[in-house]
C-alpha cells in the first residue's frame, strides 16, 4: 500500500520560487521573441596578441554567412541584409561588415540577432563599442566571447593549460620562438615525424608533417617570418576524426556531443584544406557498428569537457586522431569558430562542413542545424561579461 506524505507549504511555496526564478533566469538568457537575424563577415583584420596575429581569411567568411542567411530565410526565419535583394549565386550582398559602423547598421535596421561569423578578439567592436552599450540586453549574439577567443584561439596556450589540469589526452608538443637558438632546439625532439604549424591557425594554413630535422627546421623558419611563435607537436599515425560539441540552450541546458565525423585521404599526412577539397569527399559520420569502440565514447566526453571548462557559448569542433590504428584518441586541435559552410544556395551541395555532416547523421539538416544554433544565443551583455576560468 503506498504511504502519501504530505509536503509542508513552506516547501511547495519555495520550489515554486524556485522554479519561476529559473524560468525567469532562462528568458535573460535566451531570446522568447522571433528572431531577426544579421550575419556579421570578418571585415577588421585580427590585431597581434601576444606577438602573434591570426592570417585573415579571403572574403572574411563571406561565403559561409551567405549561406547562413541564405538558409534561415529559406526557414522562414526574418534576415536582415545589406542589399535588399542579394544574389543567390553571389557570397557578397549577404552579410554586414564586423566594423563598429557594420554592427550599428545592423541595430539601426532592427536585428535583434548577430550571428557573429568573424573572427573576435578583446578590442574588437562587439566587446567594446559604446554606441552598442544601450543594446547589450536587447541584443543576442551567436558565436564566442571576444574575451574567450582571445585565449584560447591560441593552440599552445589552450593546451598548455588543459595539460596542466589533467585527465586529458594530449599529443607531445614543443614551442619554437625566434629568441631560440633553432638548430639546438630542432635536434632536440626525439621523435619523427613531427607537424609544425602556427600557434593561431586558420584550417590547415601553415600545417606541415615533417619527416626529419631538416625538413623541419626549413618549415619553422617559413613560419617564424609571419609569426615570432611556433608549436610543433608529435605527429598521430591513427584515424582523424572530429567531433563538435554543443552549447546548453532551452532545448537542452547542457553540453553536448555530436556524432563524430572520421577524415580520410590525407594529403601527406594532413586533412587538406576544405578551400581546396570539399570535406564532403574526404569525411564522413561514424557508423553506429563503429561507435561499439569505447574509445569514441572517451573522447567525445574529453571533448565536451574542454566546451565545460572554457563556458563556449556556441559550437565548438575538436580534432582528434589516433596514436596509431586502433589506440585511444588524442585531442591534437580545438577549433573555437567551426567552418559553417553548407548545402542550401544552388552550387553548393557538396559544401557541407564537417558540423553539417554531424547534424546530417541526426537527422538534422543545414537549415535545422542552423536554428539550433540560432536558439542558443546569448544577449550582448552576458557575452561582454565573460571571464576566463584561467
Amino acid at each position: 500500500m503506498a504511504v502519501k506524505i504530505a509536503v509542508p507549504t513552506s516547501i511547495l511555496l519555495r520550489l515554486a520560487r524556485k522554479q519561476i526564478s529559473t524560468q525567469v533566469a532562462l528568458r535573460r538568457l535566451y531570446s522568447s521573441r522571433a528572431p531577426i537575424v544579421a550575419v556579421l563577415f570578418q571585415d577588421i583584420d585580427p590585431p597581434v596578441i601576444n606577438g602573434v596575429r591570426k592570417p585573415r581569411k579571403p572574403g572574411g567568411y563571406q561565403d559561409s554567412g551567405a549561406d547562413i542567411a541564405y538558409t534561415l530565410q529559406s526557414k522562414g526565419i526574418k534576415i536582415i541584409t545589406p542589399e535588399l535583394s542579394p544574389q543567390v549565386f553571389k557570397h557578397e550582398g549577404w552579410c554586414f561588415s564586423d566594423t563598429e559602423d557594420g554592427v550599428l547598421m545592423t541595430v539601426r535596421n532592427g536585428a535583434t540577432h548577430l550571428w557573429a561569423n568573424t573572427i573576435l578578439f578583446g578590442s574588437h567592436p562587439l566587446q567594446t563599442s559604446q554606441k552598442l552599450t544601450p543594446h547589450a540586453s536587447e541584443i543576442f549574439v551567436v558565436g564566442q566571447p571576444p574575451a574567450l577567443l582571445e585565449n584560447c584561439d591560441d593552440k599552445a596556450f589552450l593546451n598548455g593549460k588543459l595539460r596542466e589540469l589533467g585527465g586529458y589526452t594530449l599529443p607531445c608538443f614543443w614551442l619554437l620562438s625566434k629568441s631560440n637558438n633553432l638548430d639546438e632546439c630542432v635536434h632536440s625532439i626525439d621523435r619523427f615525424p613531427v607537424v609544425g604549424k602556427p600557434v593561431r591557425g586558420r584550417g590547415s594554413h601553415g600545417v606541415k608533417l615533417c619527416h626529419d630535422p631538416a625538413q623541419l627546421k626549413q618549415h619553422v623558419e617559413t613560419l617564424l617570418e609571419e609569426s615570432p611563435l611556433v608549436m610543433v607537436e608529435e605527429y598521430l599515425a591513427g584515424e582523424e576524426a572530429t567531433i563538435t560539441v554543443m552549447p546548453p540552450s532551452p532545448e537542452r541546458r547542457e553540453y553536448w556531443s555530436m556524432p563524430p565525423v572520421t577524415r580520410f585521404n590525407h594529403a601527406d599526412g594532413i586533412a587538406p584544406y576544405s578551400g581546396v577539397t570539399a570535406v564532403t569527399a574526404n569525411s564522413r559520420a561514424v557508423t553506429e557498428k563503429e561507435m561499439e569502440d569505447p574509445a569514441y565514447g572517451t573522447i567525445m566526453e574529453e571533448s565536451k569537457k574542454v566546451a565545460q571548462l572554457i563556458r563556449a557559448t556556441a559550437p565548438i569542433r575538436v580534432d582528434v586522431r589516433r596514436f596509431s590504428e586502433g589506440s585511444e584518441f588524442a585531442l591534437f586541435d580545438i577549433n573555437m569558430k567551426p567552418n559553417m559552410t553548407g548545402p542550401g544556395r544552388p552550387g553548393r551541395e557538396d559544401q557541407a562542413s564537417l558540423t553539417a555532416i554531424a547534424a546530417a547523421a541526426m537527422g538534422w539538416d543545414y537549415g535545422t542545424l542552423l536554428q539550433k544554433i540560432l536558439a542558443g544565443a546569448q544577449p550582448l551583455g552576458v557575452f561582454r561579461d565573460y571571464r576566463s576560468p584561467f
